[in-house]
């Protein structure tokens, strides 16, 4: 069934939908499941909390063999296409702290020609502006001025998450571009800023003196701190006190953000969201009142040697985006249903009066 021109009020998935992708997946049907059943009344009581919270979520999503950036209510309801370009493969949505923009990549052209590109737009889909070519993992930075983005580290595309080598701000107004002072940056990826504007907080691997980790640099300083975290992929919460991450496939973790040392460092972990073998989480991202989060699920693809479903660009059967309450341990919900590579939340902020 096209789920291709929804629009609003009437949702891109469907029960004949449904039925057929439970028939070819039945695999990873059965993995979804083993994440939720265990807890269906919590997951009730939240989808029901869910329906009052104003925020909404943007995430990458594959629809009719192609990339498209999708909205959703933070209960599930009203799921909208909001890019609808079936020539165009947009992924990796960010929204700016006014709500206003999106920063999103574009994987373009073909064979040895193909690039992944960066570009920023209206958040009604208009306005598109290309922000950096050959660049990746856009974020806004902390007053939504600016796209700050890391440059390919090589010419050839690659799916490979840490391929970058630079870290670079985009101004809007100008369309300027200036490159952060600290020449040594290199193989990060899933970055954020600090609502204070002071830090970037990013995944590196191999590069930078670390084999694997989360580092916090310096947004105008040379300043590099490891802190010490297992796993990838950071979200600082929007008061700039805590912090998200995967510990590693199967668990997110909370904890508290100091930054009234010398240094920021992570203290009092916990665990969120708990999985078990097959089904990963990953890509979890604070809601703006800092009391949810959202997260993609699903399982690894059953092929050999097949690309990581987790990576941007990466077609991810039976993917769904998920919320769970921030302050609780294993209370979520899943709020997708039609399993077509949903990835990568990111939560629009609804300033108000403006939506």
């Amino acid at each position: 069934m096209k789920t291709r021109g929804s629009g609003p009020d009437r949702p891109l998935a469907s029960l004949q939908a449904g039925h057929e992708f439970t028939r070819r997946w039945p695999w990873v049907i059965l993995a979804i499941v083993s994440l939720t059943v265990a807890f269906p009344l919590a997951a009730a009581e939240l989808r029901d909390e869910l329906k009052k919270v104003p925020y909404k979520i943007v995430f990458e999503s594959y629809r009719d063999d192609n990339w498209e950036i999708c909205q959703v209510n933070a209960d599930g309801s009203r799921l909208v296409n909001l890019t609808k370009t079936p020539k165009i493969n947009e992924l990796y949505p960010q929204v700016s702290p006014d709500d206003s923009k999106i920063a999103f990549v574009v994987d373009e052209g073909e064979g040895t020609n193909k690039v992944r590109n960066v570009y920023e737009m209206n958040y009604n889909g208009k306005g598109r502006a290309l922000v950096a070519r050959n660049a990746r993992y856009p974020f806004w930075n902390a007053d939504g001025t600016g796209v700050m983005y890391v440059p390919g580290e090589v010419e050839e595309f690659t799916i490979r998450d840490y391929a970058s080598k630079g870290l670079f701000t985009w101004d809007v107004a100008t369309h300027r571009v200036q490159p952060h002072c600290n020449p040594n940056i290199e193989h990060l990826y899933n970055l954020c800023s600090t609502p204070d504007g002071k830090w970037i907080i990013a995944t590196v691997h191999a590069g930078m003196g670390c084999k694997h980790g989360i580092l916090a640099i310096e947004a105008n300083g040379q300043k590099v701190v490891n802190l010490n975290l297992p796993g990838c992929r950071p979200d600082v919460s929007p008061d700039g006190k805590k912090i998200t991450w995967g510990a590693n496939d199967f668990e997110l973790r909370v904890a508290d953000l100091d930054f009234s040392g010398p240094e920021p460092k992570v203290v009092n972990q916990r665990a969120v969201v708990t999985s078990q073998k097959p089904v990963e989480v990953y890509h979890v991202d604070w809601s703006p009142d800092g009391r949810y989060l959202a997260f993609a699920t699903g399982t690894k693809s059953a092929k050999k040697l097949a690309s990581p479903p987790e990576f941007v660009g990466v077609v991810a059967e039976g993917w769904h985006i998920c919320v769970a309450d921030a302050n609780a341990s294993n209370r979520f919900v899943q709020i997708t249903t039609d399993g077509v590579s949903n990835k990568e939340p990111d939560w629009v902020p609804i300033v108000k009066g403006k939506r």
